[in-house]
């Protein structure tokens, strides 16, 4: 909800920006001048959904896969399974599609791979990724068997891996 705030804030800004700094219209001011109108793009209406406790870890998985997918998508982030499980009602409700979600597994509350599986239920067309430090193999297994887990990301992780399992997420779709 939040990245969908900034860009209609930054809309905003920049509307009123333009309103201070436009030129001057000449002798023909009552015909409209298309160069001076720029047309907002439309916002996306797919979404990356990112979950984890630790703020610092939801700001660099944002920064990433924004610096690397650009803004085709909408990166909303949620810091404990309930969170994100309340994210994801917003979106639906808003007709946005989620097309992956990256949860960590150790979190207060509900596990990653708990909330995982009740994403799966719920919607199972939504490819999940498991992010750790410290997940066990069982967990992994049973998340890869009830949640359809496409990958397991383990911290610490490198951008390019973050991208090539998002990227190869994004292909099953």
């Amino acid at each position: 909800m939040l990245q969908r705030w900034n860009v209609y804030c930054d809309a905003l800004v920049s509307l009123y920006r333009w309103t201070l700094d436009r030129p001057k219209l000449g002798s023909n001011a009552g015909a409209l001048e298309p160069e001076l109108f720029e047309i907002p793009k439309k916002m996306s209406n797919k979404a990356i959904l990112c979950v984890d406790d630790e703020l610092i870890i939801l700001e660099t998985l944002v920064e990433q896969l924004e610096k690397k997918l650009g803004s085709e998508y909408i990166y909303e982030t949620a810091e404990t399974g309930k969170e994100g499980l309340e994210v994801i009602e917003e979106l639906v409700n808003d007709n946005v599609d989620i097309l992956i979600i990256v949860s960590d597994w150790l979190m207060p509350g509900m596990k990653g791979d708990e909330f995982l599986i009740k994403v799966h239920q719920q919607f199972p067309e939504i490819v999940t990724v498991l992010l750790t430090g410290q997940a066990n193999e069982e967990s992994i297994i049973h998340a890869k068997r009830s949640a359809n887990l496409h990958a397991c990301l383990f911290k610490p992780w490198s951008e390019e891996e973050l991208v090539r399992i998002i990227k190869t997420g994004l292909g099953k779709l």
